[in-house]
């Protein structure tokens, strides 16, 4: 199914984990291939950013010494003061229209004010990009989907270290959730 409308859809960006940790080599949560993304994040971003666009910038967050339900199933991660956990390289909100979400869970939208802030903005159409597909990025279009926005998802600007899986989550994104698109679709309805 296409995602068309009557009408042009105010359309914001979601900027998922695109910190430290996943993308400088030798950090924690670094993985070959990740940086494969980075042009089509960078694009997503100029566009959104000249266009007026809301930008969200998604980030895991946790506070050491703080119990973390998370961490039953994965390591310590992304702790509020390890540099690390700090936003990649210019990939870090500028400006009025630009706002940091923390999250603790790996959706975007659990616990945290974002379809709030979505809402506010008069946001219908999310184009969610970033890392990983089969955890964070899968978590948050499934989420979003669920309190009604029409979730986009650029195919060149996600990957994961988990391929078999990524392919997967793009399958099931597109079939239940929301649209996998190409990246030239995202940068003309951000535009």
């Amino acid at each position: 199914m296409a995602d068309t409308q009557n009408h042009s859809p105010t359309t914001a960006l979601v900027l998922v984990d695109v910190i430290k940790t996943f993308f400088r080599p030798g950090a924690a949560l670094y993985y070959d291939h990740v940086g494969d993304v980075l042009p089509a994040l960078g694009r997503l971003l100029d566009t959104a950013r000249a266009s007026g666009a809301f930008i969200v910038h998604a980030a895991e967050r946790h506070q050491r010494g703080l119990v973390d339900f998370e961490h039953q199933k994965i390591p310590p991660h992304c702790m509020t003061d390890d540099p690390d956990s700090d936003f990649f390289d210019r990939f870090r909100p500028e400006g009025p229209r630009e706002v940091l979400v923390p999250k603790r869970r790996y959706s975007a939208f659990f616990a945290t004010d974002l379809a709030l802030l979505l809402r506010e903005h008069g946001v219908e159409r999310v184009v969610v990009a970033g890392v990983k597909t089969n955890v964070c990025i899968r978590a948050t279009i499934q989420d979003g989907f669920a309190h009604g926005f029409r979730m986009l998802l650029p195919r060149d600007a996600t990957n994961s270290n988990r391929p078999h899986l990524a392919e997967a989550s793009l399958e099931d994104i597109d079939r239940y959730f929301g649209w996998v698109v190409d990246l030239d679709t995202a940068l003309e309805a951000l535009s």
